[in-house]
């Protein structure tokens, strides 16, 4: 199979994501059996962090081992990269050495660079402008509670950021809905959208964005990389904090997500993220399920059993 990378929701299909989901179901069911699946055995991931994390690099690290591999953590302050050392070098380098990269970075336009002169698969940890995985891990986790999200419509409530763009791919790949509510000033940079604009709607009243939806989901309102707008963001989000009220907005059976880390009190109520609707906990377990299928797909391509 020709090398392939996951950089963006959008660079996968439908069937693509389909297929995905069948292995995803099918790795989960291994692990929770204690069946051991080793299907990269004698493989190498390399995870490449200029950006901290604690879910990204468990699941990954975590996952690769569990399927047999061996996953190596390099911080771009411990190695060349944090030196000067051009991104297209690297990625050749680092390419012929290994079998699978993740990189956590910032601009989106880096990870970009690194893939185009990469041998072997390159996966987006998180940039700046996409978070492909952690919605890949989001739409399973509804698959598995509410069934397929085909037709349904979720809410975006807080920052345009990272999360938000991956869902809108998300929403054309899949054929659903977003309502997007942010507060002024943190409005969707349409550079980073499709032309097609049908599957969106904009929202001034994060309550009015909650009517009727099947999933209300969120994220912190600082992101990393943006420590220093804290004090502005706290005071223009004001009125953007999930609480019951808008999750009774909500339809009956709808669920609440978050990526995590969350500031109780902030972007959700503890009672919402602690609630019988909040599915925060198994989404944050699915990444490790979803990455593992991931993994499997890109070294191995399609496999039976």
């Amino acid at each position: 199979m020709a090398t392939k990378h996951y950089l963006q929701f959008s660079d996968f299909t439908r069937d693509e994501y389909a297929y995905l989901f069948e292995r995803t179901a099918l790795i989960k069911r291994k692990f929770k059996n204690y069946e051991p699946y080793h299907p990269l055995l004698d493989r190498t991931l390399v995870m490449i962090f200029e950006k901290s994390s604690t879910r990204t690099r468990l699941s990954f690290e975590a996952g690769m081992h569990q399927l047999g591999g061996a996953a190596i953590y390099l911080n771009t302050r411990d190695s060349q990269l944090g030196r000067g050392e051009p991104v297209e070098d690297a990625a050749q380098v680092m390419s012929r050495m290994c079998d699978v990269i993740m990189v956590r970075t910032f601009g989106h336009e880096i990870i970009e660079r690194f893939a185009g002169h990469s041998r072997v698969p390159v996966i987006n940890g998180l940039t700046n402008e996409h978070h492909p995985c952690q919605v890949l891990a989001d739409i399973f986790t509804y698959f598995e509670h509410r069934g397929p999200i085909e037709g349904k419509t979720v809410a975006w409530i807080g920052d345009a950021n990272n999360m938000l763009y991956s869902w809108l791919q998300a929403a054309e790949v899949f054929g659903f809905h977003v309502n997007v509510s942010t507060p002024k000033g943190y409005d969707i940079d349409l550079s980073l959208v499709s032309e097609r604009r049908d599957h969106f709607t904009r929202f001034d009243d994060p309550a009015d964005a909650c009517q009727g939806v099947h999933l209300v989901t969120t994220d912190v309102w600082t992101s990393m990389g943006f420590e220093d707008e804290n004090a502005e963001r706290l005071k223009a989000f004001d009125g953007w904090c999930v609480d019951a009220a808008k999750m009774a907005r909500a339809a009956p059976n709808a669920v609440f997500m978050h990526c995590l880390p969350a500031h109780r009190g902030e972007e959700v109520t503890a009672d919402v993220i602690d609630g019988p609707q909040s599915v925060v906990w198994d989404e944050a377990e699915n990444r490790l399920h979803v990455q593992k299928a991931l993994l499997e797909y890109l070294v191995l391509g399609r496999v039976d059993g």
